[in-house]
């Protein structure tokens, strides 16, 4: 049954009381979603007490933030201009007005819950030496060099320099900063700190981490790190990085360093990859690019252990799907940067699409899994913006860029990012996507509750708005359970949430799920939940198919295709503005499966869409007076990706 129904119920059910949620919970959670199968019914069922709101021991509220952004502590923010430390962009994600790199007032809409400042391992610290001129630095010629480049306002140019030197190893030696260093340590230290200070359980959370970043060749493999610990253990270590000796590009060493972690300390960390886009093939592979051998089964069992979500969405593109991965998928086409690798170095070739996309990575663990017993690829999902500013930005009418040349000007929207004329591939800056936010089922606003929830992927990705999203699995929601009052109440009672498993079908039934979605209070209205279905099917052959299971309005689907008319636009570019005339403020329904073989493993995940909106361009276009290039993308849809649930036969 498809219906929008009133804004009320998801606040008192959906939500079930952000009043409440934003108190200290007084028991502890479990620690992993569990996997739901036919034993579930024969639970005995209690009494529940006549306040509905007693007793509860679920995630009553998303928390929104960033797990992914760069301060001048990271050489190649610094190198663009950023001047803003790992202290400021803490500050700034807690609600405070601050002063950009480029000398403008800025403060987000709304205070974000928690961030991960996740400024690079290699040379951390280095560029902040190299802008003060410190003698050892410029010892170096190409030290000197670089300094006096940014002295006379060349420091684009010495970014792209110092990214690409790194990426093609070519990075003097003797200006490395390394881990065991005094300067490094003196860096690692000072995040730590910050990340202590700003740290205050129950309001805001700030983690500590950084960015491993493998860029070997310009192909992007990049893993951000993050501490489940505070710093009395996360101080026992130095980030890995990925220069050897003492580091790795293989993903494979990172794995072993975060185990070495766990067993000095007893603490807990985390890692998650983003911008498979950009790996040119190499971020989901079944062929690995370190050996050429076939991914293992060790592999497969490291990868599942230390990966539990992946970036699907940030500033430099959409990692969710593509039109030549899903040609039937009308939304497919959504800020794509898929035209090379990581510094341009190598084009894109479509055969290389196919690892480097969510989507598909989620298919091909299906198969992987038959074949060597483990999933490497079963993440959940999340969102963060890896800005290079120091602040975290991800709404369109908020927007400060990717680095600091991209903030707010007149000339963004004409300028280039990457220009590899060797290879002909080419971004603008208008390409630059403003997104995206991690959301986080939690209990309480803290380290570990936060944390503890990304590791069991009760998580979604969005692209900068902040709708609140529920999907549940289960095997006996009914049409019914949509209007009940309390849905998340149902979710939780009769299935698992996203991020968790579906086993061993009973006797002649299908999965049934309860999805269910909320408006940001100051964004768009809702054009569609959909439910994205990815399966194995006997002959070993691997499908997807895309199910629109609410909608707002009054839309009918088309008899042969099954999908429901667009929903229109009421967006003013001259005005950079729209009306919520359209769409509706909550979408819920209970979905079964009508395609469902029990003998198919398979996956579903959320996928909500809102209405047209103006893009960030047509914010420009409206605030500066200046005229877009040709082909520059005024609008755009933002959406909601939830963590999959899986379904998993006997066997």
């Amino acid at each position: 049954m498809l219906k929008a129904t009133t804004a009320g119920l998801a606040i008192a059910g959906l939500l079930l009381t952000v009043v409440a949620a934003q108190q200290p919970a007084s028991q502890p959670i479990a620690t992993d979603i569990g996997t739901l199968d036919q034993k579930a019914a024969e639970r005995v069922a209690r009494k529940p007490p006549y306040s509905p709101y007693a007793d509860r021991d679920f995630p009553t509220r998303p928390f929104f933030g960033d797990t992914h952004l760069h301060t001048s502590f990271s050489m190649d923010a610094g190198a663009f201009g950023a001047r803003l430390g790992p202290k400021e962009a803490y500050r700034f994600a807690r609600g405070e007005q601050l002063t950009s790199s480029t000398g403008q007032p800025v403060k987000l809409s709304r205070p974000l819950d928690f961030l991960v400042v996740a400024d690079h391992s290699d040379n951390m610290g280095f560029f902040p030496d190299l802008f003060a001129g410190k003698p050892e630095v410029l010892a170096n010629p190409t030290g000197r060099r670089w300094y006096d480049m940014i002295q006379s306002g060349k420091g684009g140019e010495a970014a792209l320099e110092i990214i690409g030197a790194f990426s093609q190893g070519t990075f003097p030696q003797a200006l490395m900063y390394n881990p065991g260093t005094r300067a490094y340590r003196g860096a690692w230290q000072e995040t730590i700190a910050a990340a202590e200070q700003f740290n205050e359980p129950g309001r805001f959370t700030a983690f500590i981490g950084y960015e491993w970043t493998s860029t070997t060749g310009g192909n992007n493999l990049h893993r951000n790190v993050i501490f489940r610990d505070n710093g009395d253990k996360a101080s026992q270590v130095e980030p890995f990085t990925t220069q050897p000796p003492m580091g790795s590009d293989n993903p494979r060493e990172l794995w072993k360093w975060m185990a070495a972690y766990e067993q000095k300390t007893g603490g807990s960390v985390l890692a998650i990859p983003h911008n498979g886009n950009l790996s040119n093939g190499r971020m989901f592979p079944l062929v690995e690019s370190f050996t050429g051998k076939p991914v293992d089964r060790e592999y497969a069992e490291q990868r599942a252990k230390w990966e539990r979500l992946y970036e699907v969405t940030q500033t430099k593109g959409d990692g969710e799907t593509q039109p030549f991965l899903s040609p039937n998928d009308e939304f497919a086409n959504f800020e794509r940067w898929d035209k090379g690798n990581l510094d341009g170095s190598a084009a894109k070739q479509k055969e290389m699409l196919e690892f480097e996309y969510a989507r598909a990575a989620l298919k091909n663990g299906l198969k992987l899994e038959q074949e060597l017993g483990t999933n490497p690829y079963k993440f959940g999902l999340i969102g963060s913006t890896d800005s290079h500013t120091g602040l975290a930005t991800a709404e369109e009418d908020n927007f400060f860029g990717k680095t600091a040349p991209q903030e707010p000007s007149p000339h963004r929207l004409t300028a280039t990012f990457v220009d590899n004329p060797k290879t002909g591939v080419k971004v603008m800056d208008w390409e630059v996507s403003s997104s995206g936010y991690a959301a986080v089922w939690a209990r309480e606003n803290t380290r570990t509750s936060l944390w503890d929830a990304m590791q069991r992927k009760e998580t979604y990705a969005t692209t900068g708005t902040r709708m609140a999203v529920r999907f549940f699995g289960g095997w006996e929601f009914e049409a019914k359970d949509a209007y009940n009052r309390l849905p998340a109440q149902v979710g939780y009672t009769k299935g698992v949430p996203m991020g968790g498993d579906l086993a061993a079908a009973p006797k002649g039934k299908a999965p049934t799920f309860l999805a269910a979605a909320l408006k940001d209070p100051i964004g768009a209205n809702l054009d569609r939940y959909q439910v994205v279905k990815g399966w194995l099917d006997k002959q070993g052959k691997l499908h997807e198919k895309v199910y629109d299971v609410a909608w707002s309005g009054g839309r009918k689907p088309d008899p042969k295709t099954g999908k429901v008319p667009s929903v229109g636009s009421t967006v003013d570019l001259a005005e950079a503005t729209w009306t919520n005339t359209i769409g509706a403020p909550e979408l819920i329904a209970v979905w079964k499966d009508p395609d469902f073989d029990s003998e198919q493993p398979a996956f579903y995940y959320g996928r909500v869409i809102e209405i047209p909106t103006p893009r960030w361009t047509a914010y420009d276009v409206k605030r500066f007076g200046v005229k877009p290039l040709p082909g520059t993308q005024m609008t755009i849809t933002e959406r909601a990706y939830t963590s999959p649930i899986w379904y998993t036969p006997k066997r």
